[in-house]
């Protein structure tokens, strides 16, 4: 049986990674702004199988092909920073067009909304680093099935991500009535959104720690 303390101790650390602005929010925040709370919504949806698939991928060792096979590691991340560039200059050619522009852009389809969220998630290899570096600090072999012990973590982890980008999102779109009465504010925001994804692609592109070093 799972100690109780485990789990509010993994939810804690949760809540402290998901009020640090990262790629995930700052993406799911941006889509809230511009184009509504549902489609936001979506894109969390995918964001939330992004850590799915990644907790399982962690469970069948993929954080030690990670580590032993550095060349992977690097490709997701340059794969991972080139897409976060691309969603900053789609950002910031947004703030560059007219407002009335804005409003005429065809909005996401759903299915590319959950996709775009889920490449948003899987584009970032160190959330399997997160995962094999910060679950067994929870986990008690004495308490009986430690895989049973890490998907119940895991699970935990997720629930507070999602619960916490959600209510980003939901505050976050209370903002875009005062932007579309103030389009000046909203080509502001569209460049300081764009430039803070460009800050987090140059900042994974650069990054030298291996997959063998997060590990440690």
């Amino acid at each position: 049986m799972i100690e109780l303390g485990a789990i509010a101790g993994i939810g804690l650390v949760a809540f402290g990674m998901v009020m640090t602005p990262g790629p995930n929010m700052i993406y799911l925040v941006s889509r809230s702004v511009l184009q509504g709370r549902t489609a936001a919504m979506i894109s969390l949806g995918g964001v939330a199988v992004g850590f799915v698939v990644y907790l399982v991928a962690v469970s069948a060792g993929i954080a030690a092909v990670f580590a032993l096979v550095p060349e992977i590691y690097l490709a997701i991340k340059l794969a991972g920073a080139g897409y976060l560039l691309w969603l900053a200059w789609k950002m910031i050619r947004a703030g560059g067009r007219p407002a009335a522009a804005n409003r005429e852009l065809t909005p996401d389809r759903p299915l590319k909304l959950f996709l775009m969220g889920l490449l948003t998630c899987l584009l970032n290899p160190k959330i399997a680093i997160l995962y094999i570096s910060l679950l067994p600090q929870f986990v008690d072999p004495e308490r009986g099935n430690v895989a049973f012990q890490g998907l119940v973590l895991g699970l935990t982890q997720i629930a507070v991500g999602v619960a916490g980008n959600a209510f980003f999102i939901v505050t976050a779109g209370s903002v875009a009535g005062f932007f579309a009465r103030n389009p000046v504010w909203q080509r502001v925001y569209s460049y300081a959104m764009g430039t803070a994804l460009a800050g987090f692609a140059v900042r994974m592109a650069t990054d030298r720690s291996s997959a063998a070093v997060a590990l440690r």
